[in-house]
């Protein structure tokens, strides 16, 4: 018989043990709970006489910590670090029904009585509960005053609009959640990235013709404590460190190219090796030196296969800006989707979903994942669209007619009011073809319109959209390595100079195959809610037609004198002889 027991020892040799082995109490927790206490106190006791009392309020803090080492020209232009805490109070007044939430950039008063003071939402970096609840005390008075304001003006407003008898609630009504994730750890080698930073700048120097250049190293740490009235409590850490290596240079025609790598991991050790960002150095340097030798060519409509990268791009401003639960609603909005669930908005053999909760995607990390949103709810995997037909939509807390309860996409940085958007995209085709096949795809649509050529686009910066009514519906991409593939032999030729444009629906309906390996692009979206952490994760597309307008043409002159790392390499007068 085997028998767990613990070693008896002498009475004060065990007591020593103990007070050795007891673990130190967590600060983190015993912020959080003077925000409990604060935020009951409030709950309790905030109210004006004759006016309601707030019936939802919430407190966020988060804790920023952030190391940055730069280089150029193989010297170290920035090597700093921060460090601050700052505050997001949610107070709502009226009910979930109806209350006095406005959209971002509306929430003030124009009251002609004025004010004149704006509570500060910075945190102590002390870890004091009595300045922590003092600093959340003064910002919910402000808040209480400025929902009640709103929530007034709302009530009279209503008297002038016409009742709409499916208006969705103002805020949905969510289970509490409870969640102390344990501390994550954040260290930053910087005497490693220092001297890489300084080695890999350095190499650009050799090339005067790349006028600039960068090599960042940062890590980035959020430790964000929540709590809300209905009862969440929630301590979640973030960390994402990111290695750049990036420059630019002018065309012979004045044109401004650019290039880079970006790479980014969770932990340190998760970033590529020395010799791996080396590397990356040389295929920008290759790619730039290629892309100035490259013809510029004329706007172009026809068929074009997009690389994975490429092609996450695409349903990420076409489709996914288009499905956040904000863009549903609004006078200001397009709403390209509204009313469309349960028809077809997509090829058949397209399907998109939206999950934080993935970590990696085939041994890659994934920028969007995380555990909460920032409205307290649990990052959930979403059903966008399925085989071609809308299901759902991406939510926060704010409802959709149909669709009433968040589904953990409320996302923003820092202090910004949370809206619905976008963590890891995921794109699948069930009509895929090998990259050769796609190819012969692509060189057969060409033929049959008639076009001398088809285009490749291998790597994209990024691009944007725009989802308002006060503009066309219409996105933008900007490639960088564009190839322009010759019906008759095949053959790939690198050009420059155009800019993906198009109308959402009729681009994304346009894709006749895809590819069959997905691919990875991680970034960071901005909106009206900040910039957000991202993924999206596609194949290869092929589409019958795109569009490429011509690229701000740059006429600049490039620089006018040789760089002095440029002649410190050229031989001396007396060695040439």
């Amino acid at each position: 018989m085997r028998t767990l027991f613990r070693p008896v020892l002498p009475l004060l040799a065990a007591s020593a043990v103990l007070m050795a082995a007891a673990p130190a109490p967590d600060a983190r927790v015993k912020l959080l709970d003077a925000m409990a206490t604060e935020l009951a106190r409030n709950q309790k006791q905030l109210k004006m006489q004759s006016h309601e009392p707030p019936y939802f309020m919430s407190y966020q803090l988060k804790d920023y910590e952030q190391q940055a080492v730069a280089a150029r020209y193989g010297a170290v232009f920035m090597d700093d670090g921060y460090r601050e805490r700052k505050l997001y109070v949610d107070v709502r007044v009226g009910s979930y029904e109806f209350d006095s939430s406005v959209p971002e950039g509306l929430e003030f008063s124009f009251s002609t009585k004025g004010t004149s003071y704006i509570a500060r939402k910075d945190a102590p970096l002390d870890d004091s509960p009595l300045a922590l609840r003092t600093a959340l005390w003064l910002v919910t008075d402000e808040k209480y005053k400025s929902a009640l304001f709103q929530y007034l003006k709302k009530k009279g407003e209503d008297v002038y609009s016409v009742e709409d008898p499916k208006r969705p609630p103002s805020f949905s009504k969510e289970k509490p959640g409870t969640h102390v994730q344990p501390p994550v750890p954040a260290p930053f080698n910087r005497e490693r990235w220092v001297k890489l930073a300084r080695e890999v700048s350095g190499l650009f120097n050799a090339h005067p013709e790349l006028f600039d250049s960068e090599v960042r190293v940062t890590t980035d740490k959020v430790t964000r404590l929540f709590v809300s009235t209905e009862g969440t409590r929630l301590i979640t850490e973030e960390v994402i460190y990111g290695l750049h290596v990036s420059a630019v240079t002018r065309a012979p025609d004045g044109q401004l190219l650019d290039d880079s790598r970006d790479f980014y991991s969770p932990t340190e050790a998760g970033l590529p090796t020395d010799e791996k960002v080396r590397e990356a150095a040389a295929k920008v340097i290759e790619e730039l030196l290629a892309l100035r030798a490259a013809p510029a060519i004329d706007p172009y409509t026809g068929p074009a296969i997009l690389a994975p990268e490429a092609s996450g791009v695409l349903f990420h401003e076409a489709v996914g800006h288009r499905l956040e639960g904000d863009r549903q609603d609004g006078d200001n909005e397009g709403k390209t989707f509204k009313g469309q669930v349960g028809r077809p908005v997509l090829p058949s053999f397209i399907s998109i979903h939206d999950d934080p909760s993935m970590k990696t995607m085939n041994g890659e990390t994934l920028n969007g994942y995380y555990l909460y949103d920032e409205e307290g709810v649990k990052g959930q995997r979403v059903t966008l669209v399925e085989k071609g037909v809308l299901r759902n939509y991406l939510l926060g807390r704010r409802p959709v007619e149909g669709f009433l309860q968040s589904n953990g996409h409320g996302r923003s940085q820092g202090t910004l009011k949370p809206v619905a958007r976008m963590a890891n995209l995921l794109v699948e085709s069930t009509k895929a073809v090998s990259d050769a096949e796609l190819k012969k795809m692509l060189i057969a649509e060409a033929k049959r319109q008639g076009k001398p050529y088809g285009l490749i686009i291998r790597d994209i910066t990024g691009g944007n959209t725009n989802t308002s009514n006060y503009g066309y519906q219409a996105f933008k991409g900007v490639p960088r390595m564009v190839y322009r593939v010759d019906v008759k032999t095949g053959q790939e030729s690198l050009v420059r100079g155009v800019e993906i444009v198009g109308t959402p629906l009729s681009a994304v309906n346009r894709i006749m195959a895809s590819g069959q390996k997905p691919g990875i692009f991680n970034g960071f979206c901005g909106a009206e809610s900040g910039n957000v952490p991202v993924s999206t994760i596609a194949p290869a597309m092929l589409l019958q037609e795109i569009e490429l307008q011509r690229a701000v043409e740059g006429k600049d002159r490039p620089p006018i004198l040789s760089s002095p790392a440029a002649q410190q390499q050229e031989p001396s007068v007396q060695e040439k002889r």
